[in-house]
């Protein structure tokens, strides 16, 4: 019989030896223990992302207990710490006599017993004064936020001096549920139709509390929960629809995509808006998905196959590299750019630790190359969509900024930065800018 536990300190492990994403690490342990009940899946992922996404405050609290700082101990050993103490403050329906024991047997069944009493003693205590915790008050706001809501101390301050009225709630937005947006696919079906389709076969598909409405800002989205994998959800594999987030479909829509227009998606992968760029063609026209990651155009490819859309072609190439076939061919240049990912912090509780502030200025490096580059395949009176996933200013309108003030024959028709916490999406950006 698997440990549910044993899967989750398994992810961690994963996570913090091989440098993965979460998701990806939780999609990839789920996926190998898909025999487990929902109960245990569920479980597992919010033990996993629990101690992901809370993983400076869990250090905070196990070193008011723990002679031994947290970053001293061996990794083993810190992953079974904070999987107990997670366990301890916000997961009721688990006893903290069980939390301690199944902690202890672990350390030993992985070679540690020699440390299991420390581990029993570290949690034991903790359980006995979980009501006497200390934690910072809002005197210092920056440390408040830094350990209440996990976040490190340079981004909280970074955060709250580029949103001065705002930057809390953006905060905050992290730790809050959301639900899945998905795209409808109109080439197939519409909004209500898919609706009713989901309701009437859920059960069929074992599942019951699926919940539907409409999304808030474009009419092909949907938001959707009670789901339990998302390819199990009835119209997954038929094509009906695949999960984009409404600001990203906002953007496709802005770029003002025509029948038979030429549009370019210079970094496509997943696939998302290269598939909301053909849907808008009506089956006309071309879309040329391009991405430098050879298994990036595998979920391209399996995306595009699904939703049985035709004119898409896909390939290889390096977006900072210019394609000579391309120049002034596009209609439409879709530009979403590798970026720092502050805007979707709350789906990949990772990122936050991931990024720093050298990484946010290679970044912005980088996203200037490939727009010096991807800016010729638009044609006169073309749009060239700049797009990310970032809340970062520098990233965003400064990038903007400075494109305009390097060429003059575009301009910026609309611009629109969506920040979590305030919208009810993802932080996201885009800017239209069309070439005179």
């Amino acid at each position: 019989m698997i440990d549910s536990r044993d899967i989750v300190l398994t992810i961690l492990t994963d996570i913090e030896n091989n440098n993965t994403f979460s998701n990806i690490a939780i999609t990839k342990a789920l996926r190998q223990n898909q025999f487990e009940n929902k109960q245990d899946r569920a479980f597992i992922t919010r033990l996993a992302e629990g101690v992901t996404e809370s993983k400076i405050k869990l250090d905070y609290v196990i070193n008011q207990f723990s002679k031994t700082p947290v970053k001293k101990c061996k990794p083993l050993i810190r992953s079974l710490l904070r999987m107990g103490t997670y366990q301890i403050l916000y997961m009721d329906s688990v006893p903290d006599s069980a939390v301690c024991n199944e902690t202890v047997k672990l350390a030993k069944k992985h070679n540690f017993a020699g440390l299991s009493g420390f581990v029993n003693g570290v949690l034991r205590n903790i359980a006995r004064n979980k009501e006497k915790i200390e934690m910072p008050d809002e005197s210092d706001i920056l440390r408040f936020l830094s350990i209440n809501y996990s976040m490190p101390l340079w981004l909280c301050e970074k955060l709250l001096k580029d949103y001065p009225d705002k930057g809390r709630n953006i905060i905050e937005a992290s730790f809050e549920e959301r639900k899945t947006s998905i795209r409808v696919n109109e080439l197939k079906i519409k909004r209500d139709e898919l609706k009713d389709y989901i309701y009437s076969r859920q059960r069929e598909a074992g599942l019951e509390n699926i919940s539907l409405h409409d999304g808030y800002y474009d009419d092909k989205a949907l938001l959707i929960s009670g789901y339990d994998f998302i390819r199990k959800t009835p119209g997954y594999r038929e094509g009906y629809f695949t999960v984009q987030d409404e600001s990203s479909m906002c953007s496709v829509r802005a770029a003002g995509i025509k029948q038979g227009d030429i549009v370019v998606d210079v970094c496509a992968a997943p696939g998302g808006k290269t598939t909301c760029a053909a849907e808008f063609l009506m089956g006309t026209g071309m879309v040329y998905a391009r991405d430098i990651s050879e298994d990036k155009l595998a979920l391209i490819e399996e995306n595009v196959s699904r939703l049985a859309i035709k004119n898409v072609d896909i390939s290889k190439w390096d977006a900072c590299v210019v394609d000579e076939t391309l120049i002034n061919k596009a209609d439409v240049v879709i530009a979403d750019l590798p970026c720092s990912g502050l805007g979707i912090m709350g789906r990949k509780n990772d990122i936050k630790y991931r990024i720093n502030e050298e990484q946010l200025t290679e970044l912005i490096k980088l996203q200037r190359t490939i727009l010096e580059t991807v800016w010729q395949y638009v044609k006169q009176g073309g749009v060239l969509l700049y797009s990310t996933c970032t809340i970062n200013p520098e990233e965003n309108s400064g990038n903007v900024n400075w494109f305009l003030s390097e060429h003059k024959e575009f301009k910026l028709e609309e611009e629109r930065q969506f920040l979590q916490g305030i919208d009810k999406c993802d932080g996201f950006y885009y800017a239209k800018l069309v070439r005179g």
